[in-house]
């Protein structure tokens, strides 16, 4: 008993001296220094394996996503460590050092999202892929994506789309604006990318990409049946009609006007842009025509349904702007839509406080250092977007909608980045702000509305709960109720 008794304490003596060593080591190799001695942001690891992913993502399902940073910041400052989703991160809260990380090149920071969305991307994707290819083909398609021509197609193809489904609305019945907003604009941005037109290929297209982004934030398994292997077989199928776009495509490449993306990209004569590297890019451009513009469509009418003042000021700016092209007898263009100012301060507020991107994941290639703090080597880094457009540092009383704030001197301009920043800017930024206005303005010229119940989920994609229902009403009919 005495012999047993002493040799269990030894092992425990023996065990706790090797678990203090490693710590030490472990904390010696977290302190190390940079050239001028950074130092690693205080921070917790939290539980062994787990980190702190559990309260990450109870946090994210909370209505207050931010919460999260929020008692962080308040413990080790606007930038600390932490362990999320098996990998040692800094998330940073920093306007300067965000910005700094984000317009970074390859050299110092890489993308490093979640391994199923990596593995969905692919590394030929301008989301994944470094250097001189990304720069070549994020500035082949926005420089298109930014055009005259596509801006005129995408205005008359959105305008007819808009048309022929608001005359299928029936006064009182209610209207799922986040659903209307995904069937409308899908088609229009797939005709941009790879020029196919509504029919069965399209309806197939889309049955397909739903099932692929389902799994963008999915559990990281291969198994038959799982969401990652069933995305993964979508997006092939995708990739599959677009190849034979493509094929047709450089068989009659020879005098052809670029008039879509695949045009664009096929008339560089690039031998690194392969059919596999141009099909996977276009499915990866799909993503905004099913997930984040139509959300930010369904967000700026949960806002303005909740603020009378601001739906007021955008219905008459909207209105003078129809009624006077009425009288000359013009249609409009896509310049009127973008120059419709408080319409743009109204869709601005709404990407910052609706954050349909909240955060941006990179990894570090080498030791980084940034106001006296290192990054080290092979970290991952989070700018969290969505804290700094809702820190009241940046923006005063940031909870409350109010787009009129975007008229003012008073607010850190600098903090706003709901489309990224540097070489990685999302290239559709401007098509974006297009889309939503002529989404807005033909709905608000044409209808009132009643919205009903309902919430936004923030995780693991930013979304209405129910869609966003609302009770339309055409205007003639409104004045004959009054």
């Amino acid at each position: 008993m005495t012999n047993s008794f002493v040799w269990s304490w030894l092992t425990v003596a023996l065990v706790t001296a090797l678990v203090l060593s490693l710590y030490e080591l472990y904390r010696k190799r977290e302190k190390r220094g940079g050239v001028r001695g950074a130092r690693v942001p205080r921070g917790s690891n939290g539980w062994p394996f787990i980190g702190e992913s559990l309260d990450f993502i109870s946090c994210a399902l909370s209505s207050k996503p931010e919460s999260f940073v929020d008692k962080r910041r308040i413990l080790y400052g606007k930038v600390f460590k932490t362990h999320l989703f098996g990998a040692h991160t800094i998330l940073s809260s920093d306007v300067e050092v965000s910005r700094f990380i984000l317009h970074s090149d390859a050299k110092t920071f890489v993308p490093d999202y979640p391994s199923s969305l990596m593995e969905l991307m692919g590394k030929s994707s301008i989301l994944v892929c470094n250097g001189d290819l990304q720069r070549r083909v994020h500035g082949l398609v926005g420089y298109f994506l930014k055009s005259g021509q596509l801006r005129d197609q995408v205005t008359s193809d959105l305008v007819r789309r808009m048309d022929g489904a608001m005359k299928d609305w029936k006064d009182g019945e209610v209207v799922l604006i986040q659903d209307q907003a995904k069937s409308i604009l899908f088609p229009i941005l797939v005709k941009a990318l790879i020029g196919l037109e509504p029919g069965n290929d399209m309806h197939f297209i889309r049955y397909q990409f739903q099932e692929f982004v389902a799994g963008l934030i999915s559990f990281p398994i291969k198994l038959p049946g799982s969401q990652l292997q069933r995305s993964l077989q979508a997006k092939k199928r995708i990739a599959a009609i677009i190849k034979r776009i493509l094929q047709k495509k450089r068989n009659n490449i020879k005098g052809r006007i670029p008039r879509d993306a695949i045009d664009v990209l096929i008339s560089d004569n690039n031998d690194e842009l392969t059919d596999e590297l141009i099909s996977d890019n276009m499915v990866d451009f799909m993503i905004p025509a099913e997930d984040s513009v139509p959300v930010l469509i369904t967000l700026v009418i949960k806002y303005l349904s909740e603020c009378p003042r601001a739906l007021h000021q955008l219905e008459d700016e909207n209105m003078k702007l129809k009624n006077r092209k009425l009288m000359l007898g013009e249609n409009l263009s896509w310049t009127d839509y973008l120059s419709l100012s408080f319409t743009q301060d109204v869709i601005s507020e709404s990407l910052r406080m609706g954050n349909v991107i909240v955060s941006t994941w990179r990894k570090a290639v080498r030791d980084v250092e940034i106001k006296g703090l290192l990054i080290p080597k092979g970290w991952r880094v989070i700018s969290y977007l969505r804290f700094m457009h809702l820190a009241e540092e940046n923006y005063k009383d940031p909870y409350e909608f109010n787009p009129w704030r975007w008229r003012e001197n008073d607010i850190n301009r600098c903090s706003f980045m709901p489309f990224g920043a540097g070489q990685r800017l999302c290239p559709g930024m401007d098509l974006a702000r297009l889309e939503a206005a002529i989404f807005l303005h033909h709905l608000v010229t044409n209808f009132t509305w009643v919205a009903e119940e309902d919430q936004v989920v923030n995780f693991p994609t930013v979304r209405m709960k129910g869609g966003m229902p609302i009770r339309a009403i055409r205007k003639k009919q409104a004045v004959q109720m009054q």
